[in-house]
């Protein structure tokens, strides 16, 4: 969760331009937190977090890295401010893991048999065609498909 915004933060510059879309992201991760988790299963009440928590990394991701349109300054203060996960857009500059979409899946010690998780592996490979995966409920995140 983002630190939360005092007067003693120093803003760099650029954060006005994308300060209404990371105000609107943990507004709709606030609402996914607070959500009834009623007639679901105990992992399936994460899923929407994670893939919120994913939507705003990208976003700073793609704003740095493939549009370049923020400064490293600013990236850095999104990076510190919780804003965005470091360790998730440092696998996504490696090749294979572009379309990471959360960390647990490729941690082999959450997995059956130490391998990773069933969304990394490639739509043609799979002997079932439609899959979720249990921790964040991606339907496929292979770099390959």
């Amino acid at each position: 969760m983002p630190k939360i915004k005092t007067s003693r933060v120093e803003y760099p510059e650029g954060w006005v331009l994308i300060e209404p879309t990371i105000r609107e992201l943990d507004a709709k991760m606030r609402e996914a937190e607070n959500d009834t988790h009623d007639g679901k299963r105990k992992c399936e009440a994460l899923w929407p977090i994670f893939r919120i928590s994913h939507q705003r990394s990208r976003y700073i991701y793609d704003l740095f890295y493939k549009r370049k349109e923020i400064s490293k300054e600013l990236y850095e203060f999104c990076l510190d401010q919780g804003y965005a996960d470091r360790n998730l857009i440092a696998k996504w500059k490696k090749p294979g893991y572009e379309r990471l979409c959360c960390l647990r899946c490729i941690q082999t010690r959450d997995h059956n048999f130490a391998t990773t998780c069933v969304c990394r592996v490639p739509k043609h490979l799979r002997e079932e065609q439609v899959i979720e995966c249990v921790h964040c409920g991606c339907k496929g995140c292979a770099s390959g498909d």
